[in-house]
């Protein structure tokens, strides 16, 4: 068995992964929530595949690469995590990111529906997943704006500077309208809702 690239030899083949890698080597990142394989916070790759480590034995992984959340290279996925303010009390998190990094080596630039499913066997009591769901979107798109410093809009402040505009137009039309009595008003003012639609459906 390798730990993190590391070759070891474990005394008890019969303990649990989880427990060998927290008391025998230290590695304290997974963490034991529930023991059943339930809540994912043990979660760690073995072959780059995610498992529950309070789950398999230590002669199960007798040949394989164990990958704990310490063995993890630097990627976008601990920065998103941090900057989007995806982390609480922590207890989660090394499972979440465990499987948001096995996620994006799998499918780089994921859909909605996999983000979840690859995160549905972690479960989190503080966040209520939003902030965890666009950390690993954002993980996924280094480049775009931090969803935790722009969430409004995809687009970010100018798309506010053009509902200004818009809303801008729409009262002058008004204005317009009323002048024109009530048949321009009518015609007027269908146009304006048509364009607030369109407005709304994009965001």
């Amino acid at each position: 068995m390798k730990v993190n690239g590391t070759p070891v030899t474990p005394p008890d083949g019969q303990a649990r992964l989880l427990d060998y890698l927290r008391d025998d080597l230290g590695l304290t990142g997974a963490k034991e929530g529930c023991g059943m394989g339930e809540c994912g916070s043990c979660t760690v790759l073995l072959d780059g595949v995610p498992v529950c480590s309070c789950l398999v034995l230590v002669c199960q992984a007798e040949d394989a690469e164990v990958t704990t959340v310490e063995g993890l290279p630097p990627s976008p996925v601990q920065d998103a995590f941090v900057d989007g303010q995806a982390v609480q009390c922590g207890f989660c998190i090394a499972g979440m990111v465990v499987s948001a990094c096995a996620l994006l080596d799998r499918h780089p630039d994921p859909t909605d529906d996999q983000i979840h499913a690859a995160l549905e066997g972690n479960l989190c009591r503080c966040t209520g997943y939003s902030s965890i769901l666009r950390a690993v979107r954002t993980a996924s798109q280094p480049t775009h704006p931090n969803p935790a410093t722009q969430p409004t809009t995809p687009q970010g402040p100018a798309r506010h500077a053009d509902t200004h505009q818009a809303a801008g137009g729409q009262a002058r039309a008004r204005q317009e309208a009323a002048r024109q009595g009530p048949g321009g008003s009518r015609a007027a003012g269908s146009g304006v809702a048509g364009s607030g639609a369109a407005e709304w459906e994009e965001a």
